[in-house]
């Protein structure tokens, strides 16, 4: 599905998009740069992250892309120097890294479980607080964190599940924060989405897939059709955008009914 918005609902804004190589991330990077934003796209991987800035400048929009992990405790300080060298400010962030699991308690180890967090939830938390300093500053600015339909019916991983319940709580911690200021912090929380991960998922080739999928239909409607990374783009970019400047602390679910 694709609908032509181009109204330049982030005309004058810079956006930072975290884990922007590849699905939901590379959608919500580009629709954001259609739509008027100057979008600087962080990702590990250098090749797929110059392929999807290319493909964004190639198409008229203002994109650089920045190496980094997310997980690095100096990257988000790092990440934010060169938006604001490059673009002058720094309006949202997008913290879109992250990845899921399906493996069960009593299989997971104290380093896995540390490893989730650390990618799920700490980054998230680190890019936030970086993000907060700067729009006090300013006076506004818009966290939007990308979660999971997971954190209300867990039926993943236990690392995974409990990183987006965390994330969840915190979007609210932030918004509560701030409300009132002009900063805002709201989530998404996707569900099924035609992603590589998702591919992995329904096949039972991630670990944990075969029982984790059982429990599932327990519990999901896994017969809906799968969203799109674009719907979950569009989602992003109403929180984003001056569109949802009254709403704040919120998670927005987008699955197709599917988790209900």
């Amino acid at each position: 599905m694709s609908i032509d918005t181009e109204s330049g609902l982030l005309d004058g804004k810079t956006a930072i998009v975290t884990g922007a190589s590849k699905g939901i991330g590379k959608a919500i990077s580009e629709l954001f740069a259609e739509e008027g934003a100057s979008v600087v796209l962080t990702a590990r991987g250098e090749g797929a992250l110059n392929e999807t800035v290319d493909g964004i400048t190639s198409d008229g929009g203002n994109a650089i892309g920045v190496v980094a992990d997310a997980t690095d405790p100096a990257s988000p300080e790092r990440v934010f120097d060169r938006a604001i060298e490059e673009f002058g400010h720094v309006d949202i962030l997008v913290n879109n890294a992250g990845y899921g699991e399906m493996v069960p308690i009593e299989d997971t180890t104290d380093e896995h479980f540390e490893e989730t967090m650390s990618l799920n939830l700490f980054a998230a938390f680190r890019h936030s607080r970086e993000a907060v300093q700067h729009f006090q500053e300013r006076g506004e600015g818009a966290i939007v964190n990308v979660s999971s339909v997971n954190a209300a019916k867990p039926v993943m991983g236990v690392s995974y599940t409990t990183s987006k319940g965390a994330l969840n709580t915190m979007t609210r911690n932030i918004a509560m924060r701030f409300a009132g200021t002009g900063i805002r912090c709201n989530a998404i929380a996707p569900g099924v989405t035609e992603t590589p991960s998702a591919e992995d998922w329904r096949s039972g080739d991630m670990e944990g897939g075969n029982e984790i999928m059982d429990i599932a239909e327990k519990y999901v409607n896994l017969d809906v059709p799968d969203t799109e990374p674009l719907d979950q783009a569009y989602a992003a970019l109403y929180l984003a955008s001056d569109l949802s400047s009254a709403v704040t602390g919120q998670v927005l679910q987008i699955d197709n009914g599917g988790w209900l």
